[in-house]
């Protein structure tokens, strides 16, 4: 059933990014960790207090959820265009839109300014590089399940 071939997909590339995500914040690559971001922000919105704790929990929530749905729409995009979900091409135009989203839309919204300047000038590419490995994982996993 195509549903759940989006929401594994989904969840698995999204604990992929969010994993390579933890490991480039531990090493000092990445500033712009997908999971504090969206803890942080979604706490401010709830006018709830945020700690590191709290971040991690509840941007993690918000992380795998906003995986899975894209899984979801991705996939129903390729049932209602009729094409194959697994088209690595389409799954390369798709992330590519959802990492311009992110810097346009998604980034702004939580406060971190346009493609994330106010964390630090190369969140582009950090982000480019964390939506491949989502891109490249979800891909995988549309074969895989």
């Amino acid at each position: 059933m195509w549903i759940i071939d989006g929401i594994l997909a989904g969840l698995i590339a999204g604990i992929f990014m969010g994993v390579f995500s933890q490991l480039g914040y531990w090493l000092r690559i990445v500033r712009s960790h997908l999971i504090l971001v969206d803890g942080a922000f979604a706490l401010r919105l709830m006018k709830q207090e945020s700690g590191t704790v709290a971040n991690y929990a509840v941007g993690t929530i918000i992380h795998l959820v906003t995986s899975i749905v894209f899984g979801i729409v991705y996939v129903a995009i390729a049932v209602i265009a009729g094409f194959n979900s697994q088209w690595a091409a389409a799954v390369a135009v798709y992330v590519f839109v959802l990492w311009l989203a992110m810097l346009a839309v998604a980034l702004p919204i939580a406060g971190q300014g346009f493609m994330g300047n106010k964390i630090r000038g190369t969140v582009w590419l950090e982000q480019l590089v964390l939506h491949i490995i989502f891109g490249l994982s979800f891909w995988w996993a549309l074969g895989f399940v």
